[in-house]
């Protein structure tokens, strides 16, 4: 797609949870595994990653782009939905992105060239003021407009992408599968309104590959294979890694996302964010912000 490139790689990931906190007690109790507790003490917090991924990113000289979560409270929903217990696990994992770590982050990232983007909770895909109102939330809290985003846990309408267009949205890269890997929605990006709307398909998730802690020859052999089909097709590969995945309580994931990234600058791929190949692709003699010192800028 770009001119002196094999394929595009796209790095994003959806930050749903910065803080472990009160998840810890399901996951002691999920993995008969009483050290998850450790995570309840106010100096503990292993699932913020964002230093750890800046610097792994900095070292191979790319970027990313960061899909931040503004879940709603489980009191706004209606009574008859307070017994579900999906809406009480999203409401206990929630955070304000006006916290001041959560505000400072933001604009490291920002300042740094990594792409802010949203994603959409886990109702919003088919309520265009929810939307709304979680976009201006978090351009509120950045300083200035965001390109794109991805929807909490991929949820997705036949509405959703004129939602997203008509809130002023760029791209979406909410399509895909959180237990399937591959190209199932084509190579390339779409275009569903024929105008500078993009979808980008999403190719991989970190769920969805053999766990590197346990099968790491098998995850990488997965990722090869996908590299190696997307250099063959010219393809855009997209794909998610989220940030409490980097953590020492999920090994190999890390070294994983590294060899991915690796693997693709050794095929010759143009790597970076969503919003600087959507750039790129409506203007390609125009220089795409927030991509100094980048791979392939």
């Amino acid at each position: 797609m770009l001119p002196g490139y094999e394929f595009e790689l796209c790095l994003t990931h959806d930050v749903d949870r910065p803080y472990k906190g009160l998840q810890a007690p399901y996951y002691a109790l999920a993995d008969r595994d009483p050290r998850h507790l450790g995570a309840l003490l106010p100096s503990v917090n292993p699932w913020w990653q964002f230093e750890e991924i800046m610097e792994l990113e900095d070292s191979l000289d790319v970027r990313s782009a960061f899909y931040f979560l503004q879940e709603e409270s489980i009191l706004q929903k209606s009574p008859n939905e307070w017994l579900t217990p999906r809406y009480w696990i999203e409401h206990l994992g929630r955070y304000d992105l006006f916290d001041t770590d959560i505000l400072d982050v933001l604009h490291e990232l920002d300042d740094g060239g990594w792409e802010i983007g949203l994603h959409g909770s886990y109702d919003s895909y088919d309520d265009p003021e929810a939307l709304r109102e979680q976009k201006t939330a978090l351009e509120s809290a950045l300083g200035h407009t965001i390109r794109g985003g991805r929807q909490h846990h991929l949820n997705r309408s036949e509405s959703t992408w004129n939602h997203h267009r008509d809130i002023g949205l760029d791209y979406d890269a909410t399509l895909g599968s959180s237990s399937e890997c591959g190209f199932n929605h084509g190579y390339q990006v779409k275009r569903p309104f024929d105008d500078d709307f993009i979808v980008f398909p999403l190719t991989m998730m970190d769920i969805a590959v053999p766990n590197p802690g346990t099968e790491f020859d098998q995850a990488w052999e997965l990722c090869e294979r996908l590299l190696d089909e997307a250099a063959e097709n010219d393809a855009v590969m997209t794909v998610l890694w989220h940030p409490r995945m980097f953590a020492d309580e999920y090994p190999g994931h890390r070294q994983l996302y590294r060899q991915l990234i690796e693997g693709a600058l050794e095929r010759g791929a143009w790597v970076g964010p969503p919003g600087d190949l959507a750039d790129r692709i409506a203007a390609p003699s125009r220089t795409p912000t927030g991509t100094a010192g980048l791979r392939g800028s």
